[in-house]
Formats: C-alpha cells, structure tokens, sequence
C-alpha cells in the first residue's frame, strides 16, 4: 500500500550555505562586488555635488551681472542729470541747478550700492569650491587605504 502525499510536502527545505555557515569574513567576489556599488554610488554623488556647484555658481554669477546692469541703466540716467544740471547752472543763476544736483548725487549713491551689491555677489561666486575631481580622488585613496590594512 502507497501513501499518497499529494499536497502535503513533509520535506525541509535545503538551506542555503549562508544562513548555516556561522559568522565570517567576506570573499573577495562579495568585496569587489561591494566596492564596485559603493563606487558606482560615490561616482553619482559627486556628479550631483558638481552639478549643484555649478548651479549656485550660475545664480551668483546672474544675480551680479543684473545689478551690474542696473548699476549701469542708473549711470546714463546720471549722465542726463549732470548734463540737464551743467545746462541749467550756464543758463541761468538760479536755484534750480541745484536741484539737478541734488538728484545727480542720489543717483551716484544709488550707483554705488549697486555696483557693489554686484561686486559682492560676483566675488561670492568666485569662492573656492574643490573640483568634483579631487573630492573623488579623496575617496579612492581612502579605499586604496582600506585595501592596504
């Protein structure tokens, strides 16, 4: 007489070599395969980190040049002043050249607070940030050290 087992499965299932070997040390296919997912990820990383430099480069470098650019609309308006001030001051002695250059000399105030709102951002984008390239050099020289101990 044969006992039929049909959907019943008393066999265990094989286990796998890992989860009966006790703690050790990994081999060297786990540790090259490791070391290529943790560089593959290091290398993104750095791409990301050069791209958002370049990106706050690119805005410091727009925002100074907009006020440069204001710095010199607000200057031909001062040419304007000063010429309709040297006109009034020949024409004619009275109060009114003064006037023209009392609006001339907030012009050149407004001119140098622009100028160096522009200067500043400019110099702001100037600053030094490590090329993407020495950051990554960085790391595989900490992995050529990890190898070595």
């Amino acid at each position: 007489m044969t006992t039929s087992t049909k959907g019943t499965d008393n066999t265990v299932p094989p286990t796998t070599a890992s989860t009966t070997r006790p703690a050790r040390e990994r081999t060297i296919g786990e540790l090259v395969a490791a070391l290529s997912q943790q560089l593959t990820t290091l290398v993104r990383s750095e791409i990301q980190l050069a791209i958002a430099q370049a990106t706050e480069k690119g805005k410091n470098l727009g925002v100074g040049a907009g006020f440069f650019a204001a710095a010199g609309v607000v200057g031909l308006y001062l040419v304007n002043v000063l010429l309709a001030a040297f006109v009034l001051v020949l024409a004619i002695w009275l109060p009114a050249w003064a006037a023209a250059l009392i609006v001339a000399g907030v012009l050149v105030v407004m001119i140098a607070i622009l100028a160096l709102l522009g200067k500043k951002k400019l110099d702001e984008s100037k600053k030094y940030v490590p090329a993407p390239q020495e950051g990554l050099k960085e790391d595989v020289d900490a992995v050529k050290k990890g190898f070595e101990q």
